[in-house]
């Protein structure tokens, strides 16, 4: 029996001897290194925010057009007998150059047909003169000779016949000039409906045609971008004292810029787009074309215009990346912390944001985007040089 004992005491004393080491192993082991890492610091790109004076740039876009434009009417009827080798879609012509010739010879006989009523007239009026002056010496000393036998009726009609007659034969001059059609502005040919040896009537639209020298824009207006430009709705500019105006658009894989001024508003809201719209003008668009490179300001063409408006003063310049939703921005403190600031707006535009207060000069404006921005969350600027090295840019994070 005692050796029986003895054979189970042997494992638990075994197992107590390891627990026993166990325990000591454990209270003396060396103890592992219990420091933090703190969070690391995001990365971000930034720019610095600059006080300046500054112009405000309103940029919209619009469709040229002709200051003026006109239907060719013809005014007598004919046939036309000559044609200018400028009569054609896109045909150049000066003021007064004719364009087309009626064959004018029924006008010619109605200017000689008029011309001889006219001396037949003159003689009238003369042979109603002598009997007048016959008939007041024969009535010399009648009491209240009447105007009748004074021959005064008879002479008013002769005079008449004569005014009569110099009408028509002015009607038939004009008639015959008529058959010679012109414009009295230099300008472009559009379209033309006739040709050489058709019959056309009076009253008849044959071409449409526009001035050359100068050419409208008109420039639809939101409200920001009226009072960027610091004028009122219906202003007009005196001559020459216009806006000035930039107009860029691109050609045949080429930017062409033109240089205009804004001459007036409109005095009216559009009631559809609730803007408004202001026009602004382009003398001789077509001046240039003999120059090498040379691009016309070409009716109908489609413009980006850059309109110089009022001045603002100290105001921070951020960039447009810089303004997120809310009318607020993002600021890189010096000790590399999130800063949420609400600015007041003078104007933005798709590369630059004006503003007058929130943002001190100097201050370091975070472009990037931030997900779940918290304000004091640590953030580091990234060098932009190297940014730029690598082909990209700021605008180009911010996209």
């Amino acid at each position: 029996m005692l050796s029986g004992l003895k054979r189970a005491a042997i494992p638990l004393a075994v197992l107590g001897v390891g627990i026993g080491i166990v325990t000591v192993l454990n209270a003396f082991k060396p103890q592992p290194d219990t420091a933090t890492e703190p969070p690391r610091a995001l990365s971000v790109y930034t720019q610095q925010a600059i006080k300046r004076d500054a112009q405000l740039q309103v940029q919209v876009d619009g469709e040229v057009r002709a200051q003026v434009r006109s239907d060719v009417v013809t005014q007598v009827a004919g046939r036309i007998i000559d044609v200018s080798p400028e009569f054609i879609e896109g045909g150049a012509f000066s003021a007064n150059e004719t364009l087309f010739a009626i064959e004018d010879i029924d006008y010619r006989l109605a200017v000689n047909e008029a011309r001889a009523r006219v001396a037949a007239a003159e003689v009238d009026v003369e042979q109603a003169l002598a009997d007048a002056d016959v008939a007041s010496q024969q009535l010399v000393g009648q009491p209240n000779p009447s105007p009748l036998a004074l021959k005064k009726p008879q002479l008013a009609r002769a005079r008449a016949a004569l005014e009569a007659a110099r009408a028509n034969l002015l009607l038939a001059q004009t008639n015959l000039e008529r058959t010679r059609v012109s414009l009295p502005y230099e300008g472009r040919v559009i379209n033309t409906s006739v040709d050489l040896g058709q019959f056309v009537t009076a009253g008849k639209v044959v071409a449409t045609a526009f001035a050359t020298g100068s050419v409208e824009v008109r420039l639809p207006l939101t409200n920001s971008q009226l009072g960027a430009l610091g004028v009122p709705i219906g202003y007009r500019f005196a001559a020459g004292e216009g806006l000035p105006v930039v107009f860029s658009a691109q050609i045949a894989n080429r930017v062409y810029r033109w240089s205009g001024q804004l001459t007036r508003l409109d005095a009216a809201i559009d009631p559809r787009t609730r803007v408004v719209y202001a026009t602004a003008e382009v003398k001789d668009p077509y001046g240039n074309l003999d120059r090498a490179n040379a691009m016309p300001l070409a009716v109908g063409l489609y413009v980006n215009a850059s309109v110089s408006g009022r001045m603002v003063s100290d105001a921070i310049e951020i960039p447009a990346a810089g303004l997120r939703a809310g009318g607020q921005v993002f600021i890189l403190t010096e000790e590399g912390r999130l800063s949420i600031r609400a600015v007041d707006i003078i104007y933005a535009t798709p590369d630059q944001t004006l503003v007058s207060s929130g943002v001190i000069d100097g201050e370091q404006v975070i472009v990037s985007a931030i997900r779940n921005p918290i304000a004091g969350m640590r953030l580091e600027a990234i060098d932009t040089n190297k940014r730029a090295q690598e082909g990209g840019g700021i605008n180009a994070l911010a996209d």
